[in-house]
């Protein structure tokens, strides 16, 4: 039987098919879903699609496009492992209860338990009320606090809190920042060229196994000769003179020399090439799911004084093309279609343009961009609307996180097919984190009262 609504033949997008099928599974799910009821982005990549779907096993269910088959079978695995899920939330519910008691602060508790509550709700069903469940929820904590062999923010922190650990590193800074060679800008004509014609096959035929131009830029160091231009570039790059050479990578003209840092907040982390090496590895050690395959935290730093000081600070150069071939695609970015006949654009800018703008808060904003009328929420809209006239400052900055992230556990991009599914993935990424904000935007406009909340026909798919 095909879903409600669905016709024979339609396929659907997979999140939507796991959307709909989680909040079929009806209450008990609060710890392992969002505000909207929906799964946690955490809860589909560790919990749904590796233990639940299982792609490996069911091919058939790893397309982002499911036929009614697929989705009815992908629909029936969740609803089939609802009465695990609901033990798994409560195991879960229970470890951080735990991890508070026991005064653990480090790491992520969803990377760290998710997919432990899932085995231990599998296992023992729901956690009961005597001793041994306490217990065993104690060992599950401190295993977990135990396995990452002392590759914590408070390891990093104690490690860089050593005054002549703060001399030597500064000096090792000077040495490398000092070294550096510089390339001019008309250097990056030929990677701009190559990384254009990379994106149009990209797009087409939705990542190629093999590019030329991907594999002529790693051989011949295009990510390298970019990143010694912007080093003394500070606009007049990527062909558009109304963008910074960074395209936001950095808050200053030119970027500065890193500095070795104390501390660090996720809400206050400054722009990515601005960060300091606690800032930097901050990061890392904060959003790895598995840190015990990191290197110790002395070779993280070391490492990370040469690598923060190195083209784009990244040392893999299919890194750095992947991060040329990103800027190439951001500059390009137009999900309010206010330049549709600019030149330059690629197949892959249009699949991600078209796709950005079938968002109803795009939409909206589109219609905000044109309208003389002031907005009547306030400005809590426009000021989303205003992060879709420079979508490249977000995008990359997502980017760069990413592929520094893949640096640190030294994982390459091969080929064209593995940097545009990065490329495309940030893409997405980016444009599900602002609908996701547009929805907070209007959940509270709702609170506030209905004249301030647009129209139904604005709202839907928001």
């Amino acid at each position: 039987m095909p879903f409600p609504s669905q016709s024979t033949g339609e396929r659907r997008p997979r999140a939507m098919v796991i959307d709909g099928a989680w909040r079929g599974l009806g209450a008990g799910l609060e710890a392992l879903s969002g505000p909207g009821g929906a799964p946690l982005t955490r809860t589909v990549k560790l919990i749904v699609l590796p233990l639940i779907v299982r792609p490996a096993l069911h091919p058939e269910l790893s397309a982002d496009f499911l036929a009614p088959e697929p989705a009815e079978r992908l629909d029936a695995l969740i609803r089939e492992s609802g009465a695990r899920l609901v033990a798994t939330a409560q195991w879960f519910t229970l470890l951080k209860r735990t991890r508070r008691a026991l005064g653990v602060v480090t790491g992520n508790p969803q990377d760290l338990y998710f997919q432990r509550c899932f085995e231990l709700a599998s296992e023992h069903g729901p956690p009961g009320a005597d001793a041994g469940t306490g217990e065993l929820a104690r060992a599950v904590v401190q295993d977990a606090a135990d396995a990452d062999g002392g590759r914590t923010v408070d390891a990093l922190k104690r490690h860089l809190a050593d005054p002549s650990q703060q001399a030597g590193l500064e000096k090792e800074l000077v040495a490398e920042w000092a070294s550096r060679r510089l390339a001019p800008a008309s250097a990056t004509a030929t990677a701009l060229t190559l990384a254009a014609q990379a994106l149009e096959a990209c797009g087409k035929v939705a990542g190629p196994g093999k590019s030329p131009e991907y594999a002529a830029m790693v051989e011949a160091g295009h990510g390298e000769l970019l990143g010694r231009t912007l080093w003394t570039q500070a606009g007049g790059v990527w062909g558009r003179d109304d963008l910074p050479a960074h395209l936001g990578l950095t808050e200053r003209q030119l970027p500065p020399r890193p500095q070795v840092g104390r501390g660090a907040s996720t809400a206050t982390l400054p722009a990515p090439l601005d960060r300091t090496l606690f800032e930097r590895l901050f990061v890392v050690l904060q959003s790895s799911a598995r840190r015990e395959q990191l290197p110790t935290v002395p070779e993280l730093v070391g490492r990370e004084v040469g690598r923060s000081c190195a083209p784009l600070g990244l040392y893999d150069e299919t890194l750095r093309v992947a991060a040329v071939l990103g800027g190439r695609l951001a500059v390009g970015l137009d999900p309010l279609g206010t330049g549709e006949s600019a030149p330059g654009r690629t197949s892959a800018h249009r699949a991600v343009n078209s796709r950005w703008r079938r968002e109803a808060s795009v939409l909206r904003a589109r219609r905000m961009t044109v309208s003389p009328s002031p907005d009547p929420d306030g400005g809590v809209l426009d000021a989303l609307a205003e992060d879709l006239r420079t979508p490249w400052a977000a995008y990359m900055r997502r980017l760069w996180v990413r592929l520094h992230g893949r640096d640190v556990r030294e994982a390459a991009l091969p080929d064209a097919a593995s940097a545009w599914a990065v490329l495309d993935g940030v893409a997405r990424s980016v444009m599900m984190d602002h609908r996701a904000r547009v929805r907070s935007a209007l959940r509270t406009l709702s609170a506030s009262g209905p004249s301030a909340v647009p129209d139904a026909a604005e709202r839907r798919s928001a």
